[in-house]
């Protein structure tokens, strides 16, 4: 078992990564209000002695381990980046830069160059939103009910094409993409919608919002490549492909890691074993 952890306290999530005996990358995940379970792991793994921690609940949890182990702070953006360089090398791509999209609970984007990267935008949307609409508008709050659910839904009766705004004539756009996320529901005479169309038509509208953020950095910037990452995305395949819809449409590559919600994690642990080395 490792001697060394590495700990990311989301708004949601608290995710934990280590490497085994054998050298394999192991992670685990608990849902931030129960930091106690956080706890309760380390007790029955006694030989872990050092922590790297990151997260905007990293006082939080410090408050429940209190003097357990010794801690190693790492800025959340820095502990993030590390993360990334090092899940995307390990997956096989050769990136010099690109943009880093971090979908948690909100969205957090960056540009990475090499080892240098900086924050260059965000959005209060991600995946608390399609949490919380979801939970006001079909009354379903659990996320693995809603990612499933929304998988199977259909937008088509209450999102507005280009195409439904121009009938019959040449488009400016392409007539798929949305012209109005839920305008349908406005100009159409009362229906009742189906809870899975409901359901995909928010993760649709969390996701285009975010790869338009995305692709307009992306041009600034003058980056061929977006990667992906967040909690919001974990088996997530109905939200991966509105995303990936999207920026490929609009001619960039999107990379989805295949440990997407474990950056923060990974990082924090790389940059524990760099300190332990260092002293």
């Amino acid at each position: 078992m490792a001697k060394v952890i590495g700990i990311d306290t989301g708004g949601t999530l608290t995710k934990l990564a280590y490497f085994n005996k054998a050298g394999e990358l192991k992670l685990e995940l608990f849902p931030s209000n129960e930091m106690e379970l956080v706890k309760e792991w380390l007790q029955q793994h006694p030989d872990v002695d050092e922590i790297g921690l990151t997260g905007g609940r990293t006082e939080q949890l410090r408050d429940v381990l209190k003097t357990m182990k010794s801690i190693q702070y790492i800025v959340e953006f820095e502990a993030t980046l590390k993360g990334v360089r090092y899940l995307l090398e390990r997956e096989g791509h050769q990136i010099e830069s690109s943009i880093i999209t971090n979908i948690g609970t909100g969205t957090s984007i960056h540009y990475m160059d090499g080892n240098s990267h900086s924050r260059v935008s965000g959005t209060g949307m991600g995946g608390g939103t399609l949490v919380g609409l979801s939970t006001l508008l079909t009354g379903v709050r659990d996320f693995n009910e809603i990612k499933t659910l929304a998988a199977t839904g259909n937008r088509s009766d209450i999102d507005l094409l280009v195409q439904d705004i121009y009938l019959g004539m040449d488009m400016p756009l392409d007539g798929k993409l949305t012209a109005s996320n839920f305008g349908k529901v406005g100009i159409t005479e009362e229906i009742n919608y189906n809870k899975n169309d409901v359901l995909a038509t928010v993760q649709g509208l969390v996701g285009e919002v975010i790869t338009t953020l995305s692709i307009q950095v992306a041009e600034e910037r003058k980056a061929d490549y977006i990667v992906y990452i967040g909690s919001t995305l974990t088996s997530n395949e109905h939200l991966k492909k509105v995303i990936s819809h999207y920026t490929i449409l609009k001619k960039h590559t999107p990379i989805f890691l295949k440990d997407c919600g474990f950056s923060g994690a990974v990082g924090a642990l790389l940059n524990i074993i760099e300190y332990s080395h260092s002293h």
